[in-house]
């Protein structure tokens, strides 16, 4: 999957962004996020700024550095919005709240990011499948479009970049029924039909 999605991962009450592509996540966000938790536990405002000049913090990212390359990113703006890898936004979050390091670990290894991926190129195994069987391929997107939108409805999903990962499994599972049923049956519209019912009901 080579575009880039913004992801939203849901965290405590808030949501950080993530990119699919890079992995790396809003500190932003997740400044938001864990400002407001301290507000709400009467602590002082997190100080972004202190933390990233203070020499363990310095150490800490230059060995990051040295395995991974750049690991904050800044856009120039008036947002001055930052990006960090993974391991950047567990410490930052540890050093909030060493409560909130809990709720960081248990959200990053959720894998709804591969399940995110997994989809993306399932989808495209799919639509080759469905190319390859249709009879009249000029008027093959105009079916893909409404076989996307069956999927949709069959995973209970209105925006794909809020979908749990429960329906991101089942997409991934239409997909790859389509996708086998086209070597079997000539219909693509008996395919689909058969591979939505076939994942909802396994």
């Amino acid at each position: 999957m080579k575009t880039e999605v913004f992801l939203e991962r849901k965290l405590l009450n808030g949501t950080i962004r993530q990119s699919n592509l890079t992995e790396f996540l809003s500190v932003n966000d997740l400044l938001l996020i864990g400002n407001k938790y301290r507000i709400a536990n009467d602590m002082k405002i997190f100080n972004y700024d202190s933390w990233y000049n203070s020499s363990s913090t310095q150490e800490f990212l230059t060995e990051l550095k040295s395995q991974f390359g750049e690991v904050i990113k800044s856009k120039r703006g008036k947002t001055g919005e930052r990006w960090a890898h993974p391991f950047v936004i567990i410490d930052i979050a540890l050093n909030i709240d060493p409560k909130l390091k809990v709720e960081m670990y248990k959200w990053l290894y959720d894998e709804l990011l591969k399940y995110r991926n997994d989809s993306g190129d399932s989808y495209k195994k799919m639509c080759g499948a469905l190319f390859e069987n249709c009879s009249n391929k000029s008027v093959f997107h105009r079916g893909i479009s409404k076989t996307a939108d069956m999927i949709k409805n069959a995973c209970q999903v209105s925006d794909w970049q809020k979908a749990t990962e429960e329906q991101l499994k089942l997409r991934d599972k239409i997909h790859y029924n389509i996708a086998l049923l086209c070597d079997i049956l000539r219909d693509n519209n008996q395919a689909i039909r058969i591979g939505i019912v076939k994942a909802l009901n396994n």
